[in-house]
């Protein structure tokens, strides 16, 4: 048994990293900056101790190795007690594949969008195929990693002894020491390859840099692997160019190898049929919404399919998925005002999610409450994407950029912008400095069959807990006669 301490241990893959550990019988502590839900509630169920800020003194007593997450850079006093004392270290993904991954079967989703799902959907497949299969079967539960907490697991991550380990895939860098991308550590057996576009401007100078890292990746696939692709994209096309193993594609062109057909949104359910072979393979149903969604769905269905997952539990499995924490997460409703809370991290998938809730609530006056927090988001790179995105909404509010002192001027959002150009697309925008003052202006003109999806990956001013508390208390307001806020 080891001590081993992880700087930015409230990071998605660092804490599940941390639990994975501590299911091995290590003693693990950990510390970061501020720790927020989902991760943070995850890691005090565990009882793994989170000590806040970041100090040398959270490395006393001294342990025998510490894992030093990727948001972490040269200054922080952590990481200059251990080059001082030599104190032994590593990153997140290396250590994942020297404790884990060697001698197992390695699947790998990966991709800008999409893949925190996919990778949910995938291990669940297994997951309700192992249990489900009759006694003798070679079909076993397996182990996982996810950057972000699975509601038909409760968890982010499960250890088997067992062969296969299915993980979260990601292209962000792997630390201050290591600027290669993290999914490089994996050496994936088999891999999912959901989308491919400009992300990460802090670390990627454009689009042919982003696809450099997924060529490299798709060149560690051996030959005896497969590869599942999205056809719906020639960037992805451009990225499997060095593969030399089996590519199968999905989407919705008829040269897609699992092809989506009538795709629908009935009753509550996401209904569609997967054609492969130019025949109908099966009809697909699950309770999350949107195109997106049942493209994430197909993707991990043909993955299990060709790696020898039946169909019939593929096809139950599906049907029976939960989703994933803040991914078109429910958080409240409050006297018939929904409140929904969504990882957002880019315009793709803001635009993905609108669209979505289009189809889940086609009458209901649709809010769009964004935090500008993610490195690209930050940055006005894709402003007009950006702008476009917002437009599906019908009433947006942006706040500040998240920390924008960080960001040189020349680079930066201007959300002042960007509420201009909606506002000349015709759309009712406004902005606020933050959370608060958000909750403030919003919460005297929300009504009854309002959708509000607040936009962040990250703690928005616990404007999730804070929100739905000024709701409660206006319309208590009005039941007592009292006037409202």
């Amino acid at each position: 048994m080891k001590h081993i301490h992880l700087s930015g241990i409230c990071g998605t893959a660092m804490a599940s990293l941390a639990g994975l550990l501590q299911l091995q019988g290590h003693r693990i502590t950990g510390s970061d900056n501020a720790a927020y839900p989902p991760m943070s509630n995850l890691l005090r169920s565990l009882g793994i101790p989170i000590l806040e800020p970041y100090a040398e003194s959270n490395l006393d007593p001294r342990p025998d190795l510490v894992v030093i997450g990727n948001a972490l850079s040269r200054g922080n006093p952590e990481i200059e007690r251990i080059l001082d004392q030599r104190i032994a270290f590593t990153s997140m993904a290396a250590l994942l594949h020297e404790e884990f991954l060697i001698g197992r079967e390695s699947l790998v989703v990966a991709g800008t969008h999409g893949k925190t799902t996919t990778t949910s959907m995938l291990a669940w497949i297994y997951q309700f195929a192992a249990q489900s299969a009759a006694p003798g079967s070679s079909i076993q539960e397996p182990s996982f990693l996810i950057g972000g907490v699975a509601e038909n697991f409760r968890s982010s991550f499960q250890l088997r002894p067992t062969r296969t380990f299915i993980l979260e895939g990601d292209e962000y860098d792997t630390a201050f020491f290591d600027k290669g991308p993290k999914f490089l550590h994996y050496f994936p057996d088999a891999l999912i390859l959901t989308h491919v576009e400009f992300d990460h401007a802090d670390i990627y100078a454009d689009l042919n840099a982003v696809k450099t890292a997924f060529k490299r990746l798709v060149n560690l696939v051996p030959r005896r692997g497969l590869i599942v692709a999205f056809d719906g994209s020639t960037n992805v096309s451009d990225c499997l160019q060095p593969a030399l193993c089996r590519v199968e594609r999905y989407g919705f062109s008829d040269s897609a190898d699992w092809k989506i057909r009538n795709l629908r949104h009935e009753g509550g359910l996401t209904r569609w049929e997967v054609w492969r072979a130019g025949a109908l393979w099966s009809e697909l149903e699950m309770a999350l919404a949107g195109e997106h969604n049942a493209l994430n769905a197909t993707a991990a269905a043909a993955l299990a399919f060709g790696c020898g997952i039946p169909q019939e539990p593929i096809r139950a499995a599906l049907a029976g998925f939960k989703s994933v924490k803040r991914r078109l997460e429910v958080r409240a409703v409050v006297n018939g005002i929904t409140l929904i809370d969504d990882f957002a991290h880019h315009p793709t998938a803001i635009r993905e999610t609108l669209r979505a809730l289009r189809a889940v609530y086609p009458d209901a006056r649709l809010w769009a409450v964004l935090e500008p927090r993610s490195n690209t988001l930050r940055r006005k790179v894709l402003q007009a994407d950006l702008v476009e995105s917002l437009c599906l909404a019908d009433r947006i509010v942006l706040s500040g950029v998240y920390q924008q002192q960080r960001i040189p001027d020349a680079e930066r959002l201007h959300p002042e912008d960007v509420i201009k150009s909606l506002r000349q697309h015709g759309a009712q925008a406004e902005l606020h400095a933050g959370g608060d003052a958000i909750i403030t202006a919003i919460v005297p003109e929300l009504r009854p069959g309002d959708v509000v999806v607040l936009l962040s990956n990250g703690a928005f001013d616990n404007i999730y807990e804070k929100l739905p508390a000024a709701l409660e208390q206006r319309f208590a307001g009005e039941d007592c006669g009292q006037p409202l806020p």
